[in-house]
């Protein structure tokens, strides 16, 4: 059985979504589901001068117990056959999800949240965690087409092609066809968007710069495609801005898939600014997948 799927529940109707999504993913995979309610203070901010903070003293442990038994209720509703196991972690959900995404294959979270998740897409919290996972993020948001195809942000950078493998896997395991959306404009050339309009901005070689871009969006498609000839799949060249249009390209779609960071990004930067956008706008669910160590 390959490494379980995790899931972060507080309680919340988001969280109870992200319950339901996880258990899909877990029993497509045939694995195990790990439910995980975490609260409390995180590491390096117990409070000082006094004993070490406990929930059970503070009577929260059997309300998240409680969290985690409706959590638990609703997953075997949806995926019956799956091994299911739950905790209760006194710390920041960050720092338990974090720990927890080690030895998983897949973490999922739900958009918005109460209590430790509260306002985890608000703030640097979600883009920390999609960021510094060990293992790819879904955050379950929008409102998928359950007979959509996956989508693939393509960038044709290194890093992005962990999200290319994870993407063509996906898309077999949920027998659905996958679109492949290479997103292109004038800066593409120096691979940033810099001041002035992409879309009207004169370059030399107009006709080289698209043959340019519709030959990376095809070698990235290939060599995966040979390894899942079973996926029908839809390369998708667009001449736009990046972010709106990958946006747009999830409506209608049950899943998109996003490297962390694209070959547009800084230096260093561990989430790019595509990401994040999706993270925030996009209108369904959103996996995030960071290049191989």
């Amino acid at each position: 059985m390959s490494d379980p799927v995790i899931v972060g529940v507080d309680g919340s109707a988001s969280s109870i979504g992200a319950v339901e999504a996880a258990a899909r993913e877990a029993h497509l995979r045939g694995a195990g589901l790990r439910i995980v309610h975490a609260f409390g203070h995180g590491l390096g901010r117990l409070p000082t001068g006094g004993p070490p903070w406990n929930p059970a003293d503070h009577g929260l442990e059997p309300m998240a117990r409680g969290a985690l038994a409706r959590a638990e209720e609703r997953a075997r509703a949806i995926a019956p056959d799956i091994e299911i196991t739950r905790s209760v972690v006194a710390g920041e959900a960050l720092e338990v999800l974090e720990i927890e995404s080690r030895s998983a294959s897949l973490a999922v979270v739900g958009s918005r949240g109460l209590g430790s998740f509260a306002g985890l897409l608000l703030g640097s919290t979600a883009v920390h965690l999609a960021a510094h996972g060990r293992c790819p993020l879904m955050v379950v948001r929008g409102r998928p087409d359950p007979a959509g195809p996956v989508v693939l942000a393509v960038d044709g950078s290194e890093a992005g092609e962990a999200a290319v493998e994870f993407a063509f896997a996906e898309a077999a395991l949920r027998k659905v066809p996958l679109v492949a959306v290479h997103v292109w404009n004038t800066w593409s050339e120096r691979a940033y968007e810099g001041p002035g309009d992409p879309l009207t901005a004169v370059v030399a070689d107009a006709d080289r710069l698209l043959e340019a871009e519709q030959h990376l969006l095809d070698e990235t498609v290939a060599s995966w495609q040979k390894v899942h000839p079973q996926v029908e799949v839809e390369r998708r060249l667009v001449r736009s801005r990046i972010r709106p249009a990958l946006t747009d390209a999830s409506r209608g779609a049950q899943l998109v898939v996003a490297g962390a960071r694209g070959r547009g990004g800084f230096t260093g930067l561990l989430l790019g600014s595509v990401s994040q956008a999706l993270l925030h706008h996009a209108h369904c669910p959103v996996t995030v997948v960071r290049g191989k160590e």
